[in-house]
């Protein structure tokens, strides 16, 4: 691609940045990535996606992939504690017949009541090649090997110095944007000098990624996770395929005068032996890289034409599930807005919603991985339904967990949706809800019918709202898909009225990111008038 072609930098090249380059794409932007290291991740990271991201994954056509690579590790349920993993799956066997249930069910991204899929296990390290080939089968100029290593703005756009580090050059690059996922860490957001708000939880550890045959230990007791905690070892050992391939969180000690340094391979291959409770396991050491269990917010996450994304945004510990999914649906919340922009169809401001969307879910769901820490850092594990009950905040967001309340959305009377809402109802700030309907002899989900435009639902005796919103569109500019139930989409179970909440002469408009920004629940006076004027502020016009 020529640089003129790329509208947008996107920094950093792992699951949030490649996401964000999708969306875009999505959008019809043009976008540049770079990623100092030369491949994507070799450590598994983040395990799950959530219900939510599947859905996003659904959009770009993924989902499918996405299954596949996690199907192994789909059945992996159950956070245990003992003094090995053999100790404890030996005293459990198959953990009963819920247990059995559960692995048999698993996590795997098939269709539930809410949604045409669902969550499903998939680590980092499978997701991201899935998400690279993606972008660049859809022109993004991906580049690995490649560092920012200089950035000014100005009132206009961006310039950026990026250093290919293999050869030493250096070019530059003139851009409108720039979104930086470069990590917690983000070299971008500390040239910047955002701070970052926060707290310590208590913890440094190593996560040493291995490979060890217990296939024949763990078949048909598969297992999420396993505290460990013996008179020679203290750490979490974590299934990432069910089979050869596991990863073991130990705690050092800082304070102590311990580092990394202090764990040389031999070590952590006696470790991880006497963590499994098998002396002479064959063991293959595949990577290790320290970590600090944190809450780090950021202050901002915007400086002018520079947006912070996923980790560089919002540092947590991993429990729940939240990092990787968080700094996905980042992703996607933004792209529309800034190829809205770009395209002179939403005003800039439309760009300031992104943090006041967002920043509320990321304080939400970091308090909840912070709030599963124990005193080391570690997922804090407890016996059998307090357990369950430490978990039940993350189950909203296995689904949806999140509404939004800003000026690109036209609320409803009554309290705001707000982070942890598992309303599915048509209220504005929500997502909209999922319904089978058909077209042209297909079956498929609503959810199927959003972005790259807006997406207008009308009963089917809403033609005043059908018809307004093919002039509203037209006089704006703007993207617009329509719809009448009943006529331009069948709905052969019934279930849409009572699903929007709509009488036959309402109507519901959805954002590009199926997010409802407005709703009529029947007939109004002036549809033409009230429909483009929502749109003209929804879109900072």
């Amino acid at each position: 691609m020529d640089d003129a072609a790329a509208r947008i930098l996107i920094v950093g090249g792992g699951v949030v940045g490649l996401s964000a380059s999708l969306f875009l794409a999505r959008q019809g932007v043009r976008t540049c990535l770079v990623e100092k290291h030369p491949t994507t991740t070799i450590h598994p990271r983040s395990r799950g996606v959530n219900g939510r991201t599947m859905e996003l994954m659904r959009e770009l056509g993924l989902d499918e992939q996405v299954r596949s690579a996690g199907a192994q590790l789909a059945p992996a349920v159950g956070i245990h504690t003992g003094t090995s993993v053999r100790e404890i799956l030996a005293a459990r066997g198959e953990g009963g017949w819920l247990f059995r249930k559960m692995r048999a069910r698993g996590m795997n991204g098939r269709e539930s009541k809410r949604s045409p899929t669902s969550a499903c296990r998939c680590t980092q390290e499978d997701l991201e090649p899935i998400l690279l080939a993606a972008a660049r089968e859809r022109e993004v100029d991906a580049r690995f090997g490649t560092e920012l290593v200089e950035l000014e703005q100005d009132e206009h756009g961006v310039t950026s110095t990026l250093l290919d580090r293999p050869t030493g050059k250096r070019h530059t690059l003139r851009t409108a944007y720039v979104v930086a996922a470069d990590g917690a860490r983000s070299p971008t957001r500390e040239r910047l000098g955002i701070a970052r708000s926060g707290r310590d939880l208590g913890g440094h550890q190593l996560n040493i990624y291995f490979r060890a045959d217990l296939s024949s230990l763990v078949k048909g007791r598969e297992f999420s996770m396993c505290l460990i905690e013996n008179p020679d070892v203290r750490g979490l050992f974590v299934s990432i395929n069910n089979t050869d391939l596991w990863v073991f969180h130990v705690s050092y000690h800082p304070e102590k005068g311990e580092g990394p340094a202090d764990f040389p391979p031999e070590r952590c291959a006696d470790l991880l032996r006497k963590a499994a409770g098998l002396p002479d396991l064959a063991v293959e050491l595949k990577g290790v890289s320290p970590w600090q269990s944190a809450v780090r917010i950021a202050d901002r996450y915007r400086d002018g034409r520079v947006f912070l994304a996923g980790d560089a945004a919002h540092a947590m510990p991993p429990w729940g599930g939240f990092g990787a999914n968080t700094g996905i649906q980042d992703a996607h919340n933004l792209a529309w807005k800034l190829g809205a922009v770009l395209a002179g169809r939403a005003g800039e401001a439309l760009l300031d919603t992104y943090a006041s969307e967002r920043v509320p879910v990321a304080r939400a769901v970091a308090d909840i991985s912070g709030s599963l820490s124990d005193e080391r850092g570690l997922i804090r594990v407890t016996p059998g339904l307090r357990m369950m009950w430490n978990m039940r905040k993350i189950f909203p967001y296995l689904t949806m967990g999140y509404g939004y309340a800003s000026s690109a959305i036209a609320l409803d009377d009554g309290p705001p949706p707000g982070p942890g809402t598992t309303e599915l109802r048509g209220r504005p700030g929500t997502r909209a809800p999922h319904v089978w309907i058909e077209s042209d002899g297909k079956r498929m989900s609503t959810l199927d019918l959003f972005g790259p435009g807006f997406t207008l639902f009308a009963g089917k005796d809403g033609d005043a709202w059908y018809a307004a919103a093919r002039d509203a569109a037209e006089r704006l500019g703007i993207r617009m898909n329509r719809y009448r139930i009943g006529i331009d989409l069948l709905d052969p179970e019934g279930a849409f009225s009572a699903a929007y909440r709509l009488k036959p002469t309402g109507a519901a408009l959805v954002r590009p990111d199926g997010i409802v920004a407005w709703r009529a629940r029947g007939r109004e006076t002036a549809p033409g008038e009230t429909l483009e004027g929502t749109l003209a502020r929804i879109l900072a016009r």
